[in-house]
């Protein structure tokens, strides 16, 4: 009988198991959100942080060739400054280099 009891509870956690892959495997297929699917060329990334104080940071966002300077804080979010392209590369390190 002890037996029988052991192998329905490993069956019962092998199905769990089973329905929660497969949940996530429908919900990366159908882009469910929070769930996303890899790229292999990113648009957008955290160039540098600053915190200014306990609860305040800067941002600096790099989308596409554009960067954005952008402040957070308790009281929300606010765009400090647009960087247009032109400026962008002229002032990265890479691009003095080469």
């Amino acid at each position: 009988m002890e037996i029988l009891d052991i192998l329905r509870y490993v069956a019962a956690l092998a199905l769990v198991l089973a329905l929660i892959g497969g949940a996530g495997l429908a919900a990366r297929k159908w882009g469910v959100p929070g769930v996303t699917r890899a790229v292999s060329e990113k648009r957008l990334s955290v160039v540098e942080t600053l915190m200014i104080g306990p609860r305040q940071k800067l941002f600096i966002v790099r989308r596409d060739t554009s960067e954005h300077l952008i402040f957070s804080g308790p009281d929300g979010v606010c765009l400090v400054e647009n960087i247009p392209a032109a400026q962008t590369r002229a002032a990265s390190p890479q691009a003095s280099a080469a």
